[in-house]
């Protein structure tokens, strides 16, 4: 049962994901996932976790905000399960800070795995050295209105890109993806392949062929390459 019961105008359905899907997806790094789904999913170069070492990785709880307000981010964490990563479209405004440490450590104390704010967020040095996975836009020191405004669990935009409730969140150093609830189990498998092929290119590497082997043949093709007639 979740703490808050709110009216079904600011409360729309998650899809819930196995959560061997998550776990499956947890330890692939975001540009292998970007680069499986040819960019498509990928929040723009706005989004930044608060700490290189951050990561995150689950299903995505979503919450549109007025700018620069949060009484909706509040109420979204009351309606949180554990695993869900709050994200939240605050649209792009940065003259506010909508969360910070009280709310991190709110949120963590509930187990929710992370926030992806596109708004502005506070106590930058103490959520940065800390444990609780943190991406947005910017800062800023002042805190946030109050107005009750925004909706929970309806399609955002955020980071350049539409997030759907139940979506596969993943974010690291390099930035964060959505994968659609019903792409995920093609995107692993795609990913997972990629993996499996890097591995196999960083040992050749290592094993004295460090040119890539696909290189002569592309710029040939593309008519880049100059043949030396003595060789």
């Amino acid at each position: 049962m979740t703490l808050l019961q709110l009216k079904k105008s600011i409360q729309g359905n998650l899809l819930r994901m196995d959560e061997s899907l998550v776990t499956r997806a947890a330890p692939i790094p975001c540009a292998t996932l970007s680069d499986a789904m040819k960019g498509r999913g990928t929040l723009n170069s706005r989004i930044k976790a608060l700490s290189s070492h951050m990561r995150v990785c689950g299903p995505a709880l979503t919450v549109e905000t007025a700018a620069g307000d949060n009484l909706m981010f509040h109420a979204a964490l009351a309606q949180a399960r554990p695993g869900d990563v709050i994200v939240v479209d605050g649209h792009g405004y940065q003259d506010r800070a909508i969360c910070g440490e009280i709310m991190a450590t709110q949120a963590k104390a509930l187990g929710v795995a992370g926030f992806i704010v596109d708004a502005a967020v506070r106590d930058v040095q103490i959520l940065a050295k800390g444990d609780f996975p943190v991406f947005s836009i910017g800062t800023h020191p002042l805190g946030p209105t109050k107005s009750g405004q925004g909706r929970i669990n309806f399609p955002v935009t955020v980071g350049g890109i539409i997030v759907y409730p139940g979506d596969l969140i993943v974010g690291d150093a390099d930035g964060v993806v959505a994968i659609g609830h019903d792409d995920i189990e093609h995107v692993l498998k795609l990913a997972i392949t990629k993996l499996k092929n890097e591995e196999q290119r960083i040992k050749a590497i290592h094993n004295g062929e460090p040119i890539a082997p696909w290189l002569k043949a592309h710029l040939n093709k593309l008519g880049l390459l100059r043949f030396d007639a003595e060789r």
